[in-house]
């Protein structure tokens, strides 16, 4: 088994954010491994776009460039991945967890008949002893994910099948360019060998796409609130907070559950990972799962009542109090003092 691969998601030309997360994260698993990171790129008109994948660490670039391949179908880019990968024999290969993933990945994990792990927050390559049988595998990828709900983190491992392959989801690495001058080498792939006519069967006739107005991810200030806020009007107190300081509101899942909050706000484990230069937790404990959503924030500010909540622990300032009576007192100063 060879190298570390990232099948990368490509929509009207551009590499999606995640797919250079896990081209970082991936060059430090190859890293660790002594082996190269790899890179596949499909659709058309791809021309000067492994420039970018190189900068991400990718030490070879497999460009399928096809009128067939775009817009994304699931039975002609499977028959792509199944056959380079029949050939290269990869020991690692990741997607995102995107609807681009979670229809391509089950689908080339089933032909190669290799299994997968679905909703990667985390992965690392480590050793694992089977005591019964007496082996030490070597080198596996740890493939960390929350399980039942959120309520624990289950590590998995595949010491018998490959490549290993993972879906991992958006935010919960960093996108970093690992040289700006790095060259690798380009492999322009002949699709023709791979399709065979009854992959070509579907034909996209329309294509729409809503994308959502929230943009949580990217936000550089979030103003987030739990089910501490009390109630959907309580909750409403943070969307006039963010509008004040430019921020973008976001939500746990216990405020989200509890319909104080749509699900595309909801950050968290089972919602989305978020880096901002500041965040403002409003009625929020801070449990273990929301808080793996957003620890890594620059500076946190905790708005609670509880001054034992877990939040308060990882929060650079904590102001304690009822948040129906301080989240206005913000407002008004904000208001104030950004004229």
């Amino acid at each position: 088994m060879n190298n570390v691969f990232v099948i990368c998601e490509i929509d009207e030309g551009k590499v999606a954010d995640v797919s250079l997360e896990l081209l970082t994260k991936g060059r430090s698993l190859a890293d660790r491994l002594n082996c190269k990171l790899e890179a596949v790129a499909l659709g058309h008109d791809l021309k000067g776009m492994e420039k970018e994948l190189f900068q991400y660490g990718a030490d070879v670039v497999h460009v399928g460039d096809d009128k067939r391949l775009s817009p994304y179908t699931t039975l002609p880019h499977t028959a792509v991945i199944t056959g380079l990968f029949s050939e290269e024999k990869p020991q690692i290969a990741l997607l995102g967890a995107t609807t681009f993933g979670r229809d391509l990945g089950p689908r080339v994990s089933s032909a190669l008949q290799s299994g997968l792990t679905a909703d990667c927050t985390s992965l690392e390559i480590g050793d694992h002893e089977d005591k019964k049988a007496g082996k030490t595998y070597k080198d596996l990828l740890y493939q960390i994910r929350p399980a039942f709900g959120g309520n624990i983190v289950a590590t998995i491992i595949n010491p018998d099948c490959r490549p290993q392959m993972a879906t991992v989801r958006e935010g919960v690495m960093k996108k970093e360019i690992f040289d700006k001058n790095h060259k690798g080498k380009l492999n322009i792939l002949d699709v023709n060998k791979y399709l065979k006519p009854e992959d070509l069967v579907v034909k996209v006739v329309e294509r729409h796409m809503e994308k959502s107005k929230v943009n949580i991810k990217n936000s550089s200030i979030i103003v987030s609130g739990g089910y501490g806020m009390g109630s959907k009007e309580n909750f409403d107190m943070l969307y006039e907070l963010a509008d004040v300081i430019g921020a973008e509101v976001g939500a746990s899942r216990a405020a989200v559950d509890a319909g104080f909050a749509e699900h595309d706000r909801q950050i968290g484990q089972t919602g989305v990972t978020v880096r901002p230069k500041l965040y403002i937790a409003c009625g929020i404990s801070g449990q273990i799962q929301h808080v793996a959503g957003m620890e890594d924030s620059s500076m946190i500010i905790a708005v609670n009542n509880d001054p034992n909540a877990p939040i308060n622990k990882i929060a650079d300032y904590v102001i304690t109090g009822d948040v129906s009576e301080i989240i206005p007192k913000m407002i008004k100063y904000y208001k104030q003092n950004t004229k």
